[in-house]
């Protein structure tokens, strides 16, 4: 069984009705970073509010994924030692040093976890490209997808050795396909969720991807864990997005985060960095693009954990002030879970006040 990091493809819409009902929140630049008037999300989760408390230094936070452009100008200063458990072949794992190229020195498709990073923490306010939710953290690239899948033994062993290398959050912008859980549930697939409970064991707090199939749960490992928080996405508009699982797992322990519209445009979807000169040619940039998927939502919670983590916070005290300070969407109530955002929209700003 393989786990996939998906990207929302443009194939529904979202119902005008609902775009009426929620107000757009405005767009601020207190960066010089070219791309910061585009990057919705971090007004969303109010990050910019954040950063007088805390940017998230001293945090470390662990990109489970593809891996990561290690000489990008947006990540190449932000980044700690990683390593690489896919592709490894007969040799000793890691083998690798977490370079989204695996072993064989290709790219092979394997864009995402740059994408990923940079949400969480590119490098910001100096002149290039895009801001990070916590950039005052350091990220820990950990490849253990090849285009886009891996196996579980791979990401078991990734979350583990961020958690004995010294990661403050694992982010898993990757889950298994609808109905998966049972595996996890019978017990007939144990690694990636016994490697999550070691990891919080070590005070390491995970979040990971609620699924892009519009399915009711959210995907494993998200939704068997209890040692994860499981994110949604919504669009810039504060709506769930149409592809986004929803957020619903036995333990309610969800958020929801911007992931982005999904549809046509790349100003409603969520710009980051990608490996240089992998941008695509419909957002016309060679190091940046703009996804949409809960991938993109994951490592907005993940920023949010790191500006937590960098005041001190222990594990339980991060997860706490996530969960309680979410805000839902219109109403604007906290510490109420509901089946469409969990436990609402992720709130840097209060968050850190919590």
């Amino acid at each position: 069984m393989r786990f996939h990091a998906p990207r929302a493809s443009a194939v529904a819409a979202i119902s005008a009705t609902a775009l009426l009902l929620a107000g757009t929140l405005p767009a601020s630049a207190g960066t010089n970073d070219p791309l910061r008037t585009k990057q919705w999300g971090l007004d969303q989760v109010r990050a910019e509010q954040a950063w007088s408390t805390s940017t998230g230094v001293g945090a470390v936070v662990a990109i489970v994924d593809t891996g990561v452009d290690l000489q990008h100008p947006d990540l190449a200063g932000q980044l700690v030692s990683g390593a690489t458990f896919t592709g490894c072949g007969k040799v000793a794992r890691p083998c690798g040093n977490g370079d989204f190229r695996g072993p064989d020195g290709q790219n092979n498709g394997d864009e995402h976890g740059t994408h990923v990073a940079g949400i969480v923490a590119a490098a910001t306010n100096n002149g290039v490209g895009i801001a990070g939710v916590a950039p005052g953290a350091k990220l820990m690239p950990i490849k253990v997808l090849e285009n886009g899948s891996g196996s579980y033994g791979d990401i078991a062993d990734g979350i583990r050795w961020a958690a004995d290398h010294g990661a403050d959050v694992v982010n898993l912008s990757l889950g298994g396909l609808p109905g998966t859980q049972a595996l996890a549930i019978t017990g007939l697939e144990s690694r990636v969720t016994n490697a999550l409970a070691y990891a919080r064991s070590k005070g390491v707090l995970a979040v990971a991807a609620a699924g892009n199939s519009a399915t009711p749960l959210c995907s494993d490992p998200a939704f068997t864990s209890k040692n994860v928080i499981c994110v949604a996405a919504t669009d810039r508009r504060e709506v769930k997005s149409w592809y986004s699982e929803l957020p619903v797992k036995p333990d309610l322990k969800a958020v929801a985060a911007p992931g982005g519209a999904g549809l046509v445009g790349c100003d409603d979807d969520i710009w980051s960095t990608v490996p240089s000169g992998t941008g695509s040619a419909g957002c016309r940039l060679a190091n940046y693009d703009a996804y949409a998927g809960t991938s993109m939502a994951t490592p907005h919670v993940a920023g949010v954990a790191a500006l937590l983590f960098g005041q001190g916070r222990s594990v339980a005290g991060v997860e706490a002030s996530l969960l309680k300070t979410s805000r839902q969407p219109v109403s604007g109530l906290r510490g109420v879970y509901t089946p469409a955002y969990g436990y609402g929209i992720v709130d840097a700003a209060a968050a850190v006040r919590y």
